[in-house]
């Protein structure tokens, strides 16, 4: 799967908006024209107050004289819209959305407290946010902004439709919007659709090309085309990026599926001890593609000190240590793995293969049993359990099962065919038959 992209912070210095008072002037009751030099508006009064604290970041202080005012004037929209951004800077994030929510219960048509509110929503629910910041764009239509903060929202939301509709809005407004080029690359790549998110990719590199998000986009979108140039591109990003673990072992398995597994493993030992568990993973996998087992079996044991309880590494173990014929260790190994995993039949099958190759063939019996609750059993099971029952003396059980043994083969297998039928024949004859 692809690596996920951070989405990019959203600074409440750069996003939020606050506009200058002008309406709201006209809100406050004006003095008449014979007093007007020499009566001061209390109500204005606390506007500059709460503008003043604004102006200096100081939103513990906006608050007092905004409330105040508010008390007197609820139905002025700025006020609230105010009020919202030093809640807002405060953290005060229910208390902002209802106010912003006021204000534009006042003022339909103030673009700012649509956009702010839409930005407020984002991280706590992006798919309440869609509907703000569609308004948002909706009054700001010229502006790239609000377009991109709605893509985020509907992209986080799952509407990757959407999103890119409203990223594409947002490049042709601003061909030069890094943040919406990336993002725009990135919808691409989710919607199935590389070749269109690697030009995005490619643009946004044209703008900052040390970008981490674009050189990993480039890459993941060469990569999914099958571009001999994404090894390159992985190359180019984790020069930017050397401690994206992830995206490092998604290149190695392309350098594998490439043919140059040789070269995977020079570069997964360049890391020694600060390999990752996916990484050591995938140097195992490449060691035993080579028959390398006790390569295989050291990587395996460094992965499982990294993650001693992964069923997966401890099957794995089991089954290089029943490759080397090395019995004890894989028992150990695959009975720690089904106890950890008992529902995994591939443990179970080899822990089956494990017992029936040491020669503990009642033990290799009762791990069929427990296959054969979640499967079927097929003609090769059937063979080893007759060469189990022929080997612990059971004859019966050993006829029945060499006969269901040849009812589902079907003379598939010549050999174990011919080696069932003599069996039969020899155990006919046999006194415990009788008993």
């Amino acid at each position: 799967m692809r690596a996920a992209f951070t989405v990019l912070t959203l600074s409440l210095a750069l996003s939020f908006q606050l506009p200058r008072r002008t309406s709201a002037q006209q809100s406050a009751p004006k003095p008449s024209p014979s007093s007007s030099q020499k009566v001061r508006n209390p109500l204005n009064d606390l506007l500059d107050e709460a503008q003043a604290a604004l102006d200096k970041n100081n939103f513990d202080a906006a608050v007092p004289p905004l409330q105040k005012f508010i008390a007197q004037k609820p139905d002025v929209a700025f006020a609230h819209f105010q009020l919202a951004y030093a809640y807002t800077a405060l953290k005060r994030v229910d208390d902002a959305q209802a106010e912003y929510e006021k204000c534009i219960s006042l003022d339909p048509k103030m673009a700012e407290a649509y956009l702010n509110l839409g930005i407020l929503l984002l991280e706590k629910n992006p798919a309440q946010a869609v509907s703000p910041l569609r308004k948002a764009v909706e009054l700001l239509p010229s502006q790239s902004r609000p377009r991109y903060l709605l893509g985020v929202a509907q992209q986080q939301s799952g509407d990757l439709p959407g999103a890119a509709e409203s990223f594409e809005g947002a490049t042709r407004l601003d061909p030069k919007d890094l943040d919406s080029l990336i993002h725009l690359g990135e919808v691409y790549l989710k919607a199935n659709r590389p070749s269109d998110a690697e030009k995005k990719f490619r643009a946004a590199l044209d703008l900052a090309p040390k970008s981490r998000e674009a050189l990993q986009g480039l890459a993941l979108s060469l990569d999914e085309q099958h571009e001999p140039e994404a090894l390159d591109a992985y190359r180019a990003y984790l020069a930017v990026d050397p401690q994206d673990q992830n995206t490092r072992a998604r290149m190695l398995r392309l350098m594998v599926a490439q043919g140059q597994s040789d070269a995977a493993v020079a570069e997964l030992d360049k890391a020694g001890s600060s390999s990752s568990l996916d990484e050591l993973r995938l140097k195992a996998d490449i060691e035993i593609g080579q028959k390398k087992y006790s390569d295989a079996i050291a990587t395996l044991k460094q992965a499982l000190a990294l993650a001693p309880t992964d069923a997966q590494l401890h099957g794995g173990l089991g089954r290089v240590y029943l490759q080397t014929r090395d019995f004890p260790n894989a028992e150990r190994e695959l009975k720690t793995a089904v106890q950890i995993d008992r529902n995994n039949l591939v443990y179970w099958k080899d822990l089956s293969s494990t017992f029936y190759l040491a020669g503990d063939y009642q033990a290799t019996l009762a791990a069929l049993d427990v296959i054969a609750k979640a499967e079927t059993p097929g003609a090769g099971t059937w063979f080893i359990r007759a060469l189990c029952y022929d080997k612990l003396g059971e004859v019966q059980a050993a006829l029945d099962a060499y006969r269901r043994f040849l009812a589902l083969d079907e003379n598939k297998n010549p050999d174990q065919v011919w080696q069932a039928n003599q069996r039969i024949h020899v155990l006919e004859k046999t006194p415990e038959k009788k008993k």
